[in-house]
């Protein structure tokens, strides 16, 4: 079977819920296609600080990754001047993927914590309602996050919810470099 006629077709696929786990599973996906030789990019919202997955990822010949935020603070703890520059940098990074896709040089695209992006106006709502709409049939999409809007559910072919039962962190222990980041 051709390469061409495996990838024709490519599906959405959305990782959502409280529970860890959700960025690590698109990171072994991405693994997963890069060793079948698929080209892949991946957009981080929200997230600026270094982590595992996405230094090995970064490493790989096929693999693109864009990412970033404003200042060092979560969301809630932003200024309306953070929240701006943020938008502008998801926005910006949203329309490279978009492109990315659109001239069929990605065959899977990752969308990480786009649902956080969307949920807390981070990124122009239009431009991700117009490409889910009319992505290109090639491309495999990876959105994760927590609360998905109706249109990722409504868009996604495989819809996985990550549900927390216990966490360390509800015990006061921190995010640990090569578990949680």
């Amino acid at each position: 079977m051709s390469r061409e006629y495996r990838y024709r077709s490519g599906l959405v696929h959305l990782y959502f819920g409280d529970g860890k786990g959700k960025t690590t599973a698109a990171a072994g996906l991405a693994l997963r296609a890069v060793s079948a030789g698929m080209s892949v990019f991946i957009v981080q919202f929200l997230k600026s600080r270094a982590s595992g997955e996405i230094k090995i990822l970064e490493s790989l010949p096929g693999v693109t990754v864009l990412r970033g935020k404003s200042g060092k603070n979560f969301v809630s703890a932003m200024t309306e001047d953070e929240k701006r520059a943020t938008k502008a940098i998801s926005d910006r990074n949203f329309l490279s993927a978009m492109s990315a896709a659109s001239a069929g040089v990605c065959e899977m695209l990752i969308l990480d914590e786009i649902c956080a992006a969307w949920n807390e106006n981070l990124i122009e709502h239009s431009l991700v309602e117009r490409f889910l709409s009319s992505r290109p049939e090639n491309t495999e999409i990876v959105l994760t996050g927590r609360n998905p809007p109706e249109l990722f559910i409504k868009s996604a072919d495989y819809c996985t919810e990550f549900k927390k039962i216990k966490h360390p962190f509800d015990r006061g222990l921190a995010a640990r470099e090569g578990i949680e980041y």
